[in-house]
């Protein structure tokens, strides 16, 4: 059976616009590794794509750059199909993979030559500048650089055009906690583009993303299981233990966890005379072990 990808839009134009996931789904070797997949990136937000390995984070984000065609179907970047990305488009794109994908005989400074030539828009000066901050030697070729290392030319790279929308597959999951906390800064110092920066970001150190994201999509098994602002669902979601199966409107999620029952449930669907006082809220960190338990 042949599942189609229809991500119709993930359009960003020079005016406020929305960018769209519809019906997205993906097969690959015979697996269903994307089932109906549709979301919401507003113009400017910073939304943090959850999941445990193999949720389809990875998968998701191949599809959405043209890496990995789908069966049938299509998706959409700034208005282009992915898999026929114009020149435009791609000065206005910056991506990192999961694996950095470098040139092994090339040291840092040569790739941003490269970079350079390939990019109008890439700034020399602020590359060096993010390269001294991040602690990169720029002068050793990328095969002799750690892993660390190597995820910091990545992300150099990707920064150094100044993109509009930038898709990042784990940027930081290598990175020490100075770098991380720089890198997440320059996620937000875009001067040159006249609209905020619009960012998917995969990480599973979800205290980083915390701090940062808009919103927050939560993946399994290629499934999303919940997307909302963060703002949101910090301020309506609400975890119940109780000693029975408790039931109401507005339940997100429920789990046996030895002898109690966890129920989240979403305030703006349940009443709150049927809230009992125990209620909690949730940092990313307990939802999302709600969500996967």
């Amino acid at each position: 059976m042949q599942h189609a990808l229809t991500v119709q839009q993930l359009s960003l134009s020079r005016t406020p616009q929305a960018q769209h996931w519809h019906d997205a789904t993906l097969t690959w070797k015979k697996v269903s590794v994307l089932k109906d997949i549709s979301f919401e990136l507003p113009q400017g937000a910073v939304m943090g794509l959850v999941g445990r390995n193999g949720a389809g984070k990875s998968s998701l984000m191949r599809c959405l750059v043209g890496l990995t065609p789908p069966d049938s179907g299509h998706s959409q970047l700034l208005g282009c199909d992915s898999l026929q990305l114009s020149d435009s488009v791609r000065e206005r794109l910056g991506y990192v993979a999961q694996t950095p994908d470098l040139l092994d005989g090339l040291s840092g400074h040569d790739h941003l030559s490269l970079m350079q030539q390939a990019y109008p828009g890439f700034d020399l000066n602020y590359a060096l500048r993010l390269g001294v901050r991040l602690d990169l030697p720029l002068d050793r070729q990328a095969q002799h650089l750690s892993l660390g290392d190597q995820q910091k030319l990545s992300v150099l790279l990707a920064l150094a055009h100044q993109p509009e929308l930038l898709i990042l597959d784990e940027p930081v999951a290598s990175l020490d906690p100075l770098s991380r906390r720089n890198f997440m800064r320059e996620l937000f110092n875009h001067p040159a583009q006249d609209l905020p920066r619009s960012v998917l970001i995969s990480s599973h150190l979800l205290a980083d993303l915390e701090r940062v994201v808009t919103h927050v999509c939560f993946l399994r098994e290629g499934r999303v299981q919940l997307v909302d602002e963060w703002d949101a669902l910090l301020e309506h979601l609400r975890l119940v233990v109780t000693p029975e199966a408790w039931a109401t409107e507005g339940v997100v999620c429920q789990r046996r966890c030895g002898t109690l029952q966890h129920t989240v449930v979403d305030l703006r669907q349940c009443p709150h005379t049927a809230l009992p006082t125990s209620g909690q809220p949730l940092t990313m960190d307990d939802l999302f072990e709600e969500l996967n338990a």
